[in-house]
């Protein structure tokens, strides 16, 4: 199995539970409160680590509490920290999530350190990037980082797989360089202005991915499944039935458990299935981070559940 190198951000998520989040203006009880650990590119991380996979994270905390907590959870995970970079200006990453009684999130992200992880600290790290065989990247750190990131490792040959979120629109010469990109059906509207309602409508995104120079596409679709597309396949991939606690991070779970079933050489719509289980597992617990299944969880899950999708 090869290496994986994930690129992105480090949170502190202060988790908010109420029976439904407040309208503008209003005020509302909550009925729980947890501190937990997050970000995007972390939470890709440590599903890569627990699912498996032999990870390299890039990222950036504050010199706070809370980065300092971060950077102790990543040592207790058995990560290296190598670079995992400390701004001594800036805060740490924080998530403000709102989890009503349906399950459903809403989040509020202040980037802080993250918002600093530059070109520079990339090229702090392209030793790592050279080692590694998958590279990782989602949109909360700066774009042009991304962008740098994505040219350095597909120079070096690298297969990388893009998870657009937050969405924003991206230019065709950069997603010619993206191997694969992750999007949910909200961003695949904003990438590519189609709004994505069902499978059909899901073709009709890819096949604009497509056009504009990306490999692959996969088009995650929550509790329906995930679409899989490129200039050989077209394939919906069911998702696993299962009672929903909290969604957050069930995609980063997702995209972290497809990087290792790629590493480990599987195919994508194989892959797609089982980054759909990992997922399935996610959200059946609370947290982020907290709520990420270890290999043996997840080869346990599939195997009691491979004819229940």
């Amino acid at each position: 199995m090869n290496g994986i190198v994930v690129i992105g951000s480090s949170n502190a998520d202060l988790v908010v539970s109420t029976d439904r989040a407040p309208e503008g203006g209003e005020t509302v009880l909550g009925n729980g409160f947890i501190i937990n650990h997050g970000g995007k590119g972390a939470n890709q991380a440590v599903a890569v680590l627990r699912i498996g996979g032999n990870v390299s994270f890039i990222s950036k905390i504050g010199n706070d509490i809370f980065g300092s907590q971060i950077r102790r959870h990543f040592e207790e995970e058995g990560m290296d920290v190598s670079y995992v970079f400390t701004d001594m200006s800036a805060s740490s990453g924080v998530a403000l999530i709102i989890v009503d009684k349906n399950a459903e999130n809403r989040i509020v992200v202040v980037p802080g350190a993250n918002s600093n992880l530059s070109e520079e600290d990339i090229d702090n790290a392209r030793s790592i990037v050279e080692q590694g065989e998958i590279v990782v990247l989602q949109l909360e750190i700066p774009i042009p980082s991304v962008r740098y990131a994505v040219r350095m490792a597909t120079s070096l040959g690298k297969k990388v797989i893009v998870n657009p979120a937050p969405a924003c629109p991206l230019p065709a010469e950069f997603l010619r360089d993206i191997y694969l990109i992750t999007p949910n059906e909200t961003e695949a509207c904003i990438l590519t202005g189609i709004p994505v309602e069902d499978e059909a409508s899901a073709q009709r995104a890819a096949a604009a991915l497509l056009r504009q120079g990306v490999q692959n596409v996969v088009i995650t679709l929550g509790s329906k499944g995930a679409l899989v597309c490129n200039a050989e396949v077209s394939m919906f991939i069911p998702a696993y039935r299962v009672k929903a606690v909290d969604t957050t991070a069930a995609g980063d779970v997702f995209n972290g458990a497809l990087a290792v079933a790629l590493s480990e050489g599987r195919t994508l719509p194989d892959a797609v299935g089982f980054a759909c289980a990992a997922s399935a597992i996610s959200v059946t617990r609370p947290g982020a981070q907290s709520s990420i299944p270890f290999r043996d969880e997840l080869d346990d899950f599939i195997n009691i559940n491979h004819d229940k999708k």
